[in-house]
């Protein structure tokens, strides 16, 4: 049976087919996605939830564990992590590659709602999701500075306009904002001041709850008109507050001025926020776990000139870094590879063959075969990456072999005076089931790597097709396109003389001939010897295999230095912030550097975080690794904080985030063995010269002021450790008292004592808590202050 004779008697039809072929290739290389590696990414969701004020401990056991709890019954979950610091709790859930992320995104929303009545009473909001791996890096960062407007007003902004926009961008899985926090009215009162009126902390927080309202108000309506009704019952700045009535005090109005201050300030001033040197608001933003990045940048871009409209022309919005900048260079380096690599293909055929009708034939096979594979890369869903690419490389030395073997075989024929007609056809016949077997051996080759199953095998499973199919179509083009283009343009060369160009090659090829030939007897005629030095080749490859470091990837220079400052753990936030701006500016004054920002606060005040934008490789002269190494020299002069930096990489295994390229988890049953190995392990780390940046996140060490309560004393006066609570809490907790209602976004009332009197723990004797009967009572009265070391944050880990 001669598959090919059809094609070769049908060249128009053929040649339609052909040119189909090559045309749904070029289509379907304009619509196919580019990314800088195959999806290999773990479907993960974070679950958020806060309590301003509430400790590690307190977040971890009342928040953390009873959401650990739900989340342990949804099916699928590979790793659950969860991380408490002050005020704050994130869990992160990674699900098995088969899950669907919708699905799972659904099944946490009901654990989330079945562990709500667990969670504490008093959290402002519900716990919330993000289909977002948070120990990956940003795909891009856009910047607010401006010379007009505060940090307050520009996080305002970006929080209620611009952030809410690019969510709704497709692929965007979570957008965060840094580098300062809401708009808040910020009520700061003096304890001693407000005992003398005998009042407490918990009058000014009834007042100020009292202060506000937004409710439902009807309407009223006649046979012709109808009128809504509305009242000004909310107060939305500092100085509507400061005339506000706290109570009445022989007939005379103790107003909330007379008390302390009122101020429009945020809802939390421990933040700090810069990009380049200037102060700045930070919009960080992830994308989901199955979007594309590039498709996800572009749609960004195309929102930018809108966000840009939306706020004030006194805001600078820019993007301040941008992953996909070095991943659309690599994939087009990739793509100059291959092409070149189409050109050598062609070249040394030409070198071979000698004749510029059979080069002409595999130059038009070659890039049909890789513009066919494109059309079935598309229909699978594929990228164009770095492995695809790299494979449709790798394949033009494959598919190249196809064409000249039908070539070869067919000017046989045509050599022996067969017309080229008739020679096609007999060679087709032929040669066909030999250039089948070859081309199924070769697929034979990556069928382990098709069956490899996890995390690396979903990595190379694309690479594996992709060759696969590259090799099947160029099967298919050397039955078919191959034979038909012999049958018209190959003609016999015996009787003619050839030109000088090939007499020169002949003469070239006669010689390594003859060198081979010589070689070839040597080796036969010493078997010994020849057997020997196999095996001492062999030898030399298992050692080899051996000694070569292994890695599941290699080490990537993406362009982005992301890096954590770590400083000691009793620093205060004006003291770290201090260690910020100094750290960012040596990293800005690098050569290599083009863009760096940085942001501290949140719940672990002595922790900030960095990402560094440099230069395209082909400007800089040094890699990320090397400019990370020559920043750590430099910032090693700063005490009292270290900056962690690691090159951004395209892979993350995992969801938990660490400060160096590998992490070593100790667990436990108890923390008492945890504090106790931890920093042994650590110490041991250091000590190995081929390891650098060692570090734990296990932070014990922070300063604790603990009340111990003399409940005898404090029972017999009618106080409980609830009402204990709730004054530290409003004099110490940032505590959000009251809601402001706006058409764009919610704001807060916080309650707070007077900065002077929060310098010091002993500034906690002046304050004084309600008994039963109505009496202030001084907190010292029935307490006793004790210093001692507690965890800055708190990690579990199932």
């Amino acid at each position: 049976m001669n598959l090919s004779a059809p094609f070769i008697r049908r060249p128009v039809a053929t040649s339609l087919l052909t040119a189909a072929l090559a045309l749904s290739g070029i289509l379907a290389f304009r619509l196919l996605p580019v990314a800088p590696l195959p999806e290999v990414e773990f479907p993960t969701i974070v679950v958020f939830a806060n309590l301003p004020g509430a400790s590690p401990e307190t977040m971890a056991s009342a928040v953390a564990t009873p959401l650990e709890r739900q989340f342990g019954r949804i099916a699928g979950i590979t790793e659950m992590t969860s991380s408490s610091q002050l005020g704050s709790t994130s869990v992160v859930l990674q699900f098995d590659l088969s899950r669907n992320i919708d699905a799972a995104g659904r099944d946490i929303q009901a654990a989330i709602n079945a562990a709500r009545g667990q969670l504490p009473a008093d959290m402002p909001s519900n716990p919330g999701y993000r289909k977002a791996n948070p120990a990956d890096a940003p795909i891009m960062m856009l910047a607010l500075t401006s010379d007009l407007y505060d940090r307050a007003h520009m996080y305002d902004i970006a929080d209620s306009i611009l952030a809410q926009k690019i969510a709704q961008v497709e692929g965007v899985g979570q957008v965060s904002v840094w580098g300062s926090s809401r708009p808040a009215v910020r009520v700061q009162v003096n304890p001693l001041l407000l005992n003398s009126f005998n009042l407490g902390l918990t009058d000014v927080a009834a007042a100020l709850q009292s202060a506000n309202a937004h409710r439902a108000k009807g309407s009223v309506a006649n046979s012709n008109k109808m009128w809504n009704i509305d009242a000004t019952d909310q107060l939305f700045h500092a100085d509507e507050y400061a005339p506000l009535i706290v109570k009445y005090q022989n007939g005379a109005p103790v107003r909330l001025s007379a008390l302390g201050n009122v101020l429009d300030s945020v809802e939390n001033t421990r933040n700090d926020g810069l990009d380049n040197g200037k102060p700045a608001v930070i919009i960080p933003i992830f994308k989901q776990p199955t979007a594309n990045i590039i498709d996800t940048v572009d749609h960004i871009r195309a929102v930018l000139p809108q966000l840009k409209a939306s706020i004030p022309p006194a805001i600078d919005l820019h993007v301040a870094q941008d992953r996909t900048t070095t991943i659309r260079a690599s994939v087009h380096d990739v793509e100059y590879t291959l092409l070149i690599s189409l050109v050598l293909v062609v070249l040394v055929v030409f070198v071979f063959l000698r004749n510029i009708w059979a080069t002409i034939i595999p130059g038009i096979a070659v890039p049909l075969s890789i513009l066919g594979t494109f059309g079935v890369m598309y229909l699978l869903g594929y990228t164009l990456d770095n492995l695809s690419l790299m494979a449709l490389t790798i394949s033009t030395g494959f598919v190249v072999d196809d064409a000249i073997v039908v070539i070869e075989n067919i000017s046989r024929y045509l050599e022996e005076g067969v017309p080229p007609m008739k020679a096609a056809l007999q060679g087709a016949k032929e040669i066909g089931f030999t250039v089948l077997s070859m081309s199924t051996s070769l697929v034979a080759v990556f069928i382990p790597i098709l069956l490899m199953g996890g995390i690396v095998g979903r990595l190379f499973r694309e690479f594996a097709v992709t060759l696969t199919v590259a090799i099947m179509v160029s099967l298919a083009v050397s039955l078919t396109t191959t034979p038909m283009m012999c049958s018209r343009m190959l003609r016999s060369d015996s009787g003619r003389r050839h030109g000088w160009l090939y007499r020169t090659n002949e003469a070239a090829f006669n010689a390594v001939h003859r060198a081979y030939a010589n070689s070839l007897a040597s080796v036969l005629r010493h078997p010994q010897m020849t057997l020997i030095i196999l095996l001492v080749t062999m030898a030399i490859n298992v050692y080899l295999y051996v000694v070569v470091p292994k890695g599941f990837f290699p080490q990537q220079d993406t362009g982005r230095v992301g890096g954590s400052i770590v400083a000691d753990q009793d620093i205060s936030f004006a003291a770290m912030q201090q260690k910020l701006h100094e750290m960012m500016k040596i990293v800005q004054q690098d050569p290599a550097v083009t863009d760096v920002s940085g942001f501290t606060g949140g719940g672990t005040l002595n922790v900030a975080s960095s990402w560094a934008q440099l230069k395209p490789l082909n400007e800089r002269k040094a890699t990320a690794d090397q400019v990370i190494n020559r920043l750590r020299g430099k910032l090693s002069h700063i005490p009292g904080a270290t900056l962690y930096m690691q090159a951004a990489q395209d892979i993350r295994v995992g969801g938990r985030g660490s400060n160096s390229q590998y992490q070593y988890t100790l667990q436990a049953d108890n923390l008492r063995d945890l504090n106790q190995w931890a920093p042994k392990l650590l110490s041991k780390l250091k000590r190995l010269p081929q390891v650098v940046d060692a570090n734990s996140d296990q932070q014990i060490r922070g300063l604790e002021t603990q009340l111990i309560i003399d409940r005898s004393t404090a029972s017999r006066l009618g106080i409980s450790p609830q009402d204990i609570d709730t004054t530290l809490y409003s004099a110490f907790g940032q505590r959000q008292v009251s809601t402001m209602y706006t058409g764009i976004n919610q704001y807060h009332v916080v309650l707070e004592v007077l900065p002077e009197f929060q310098q010091n723990p002993e500034s906690l004797n002046d304050l004084y808590v309600r008994a039963n009967n109505g009496t202030a009572v001084p907190i010292a009265a029935f307490t006793q202050l004790r210093t001692v070391f507690n965890s800055l944050n708190v990690n579990h880990q199932g």
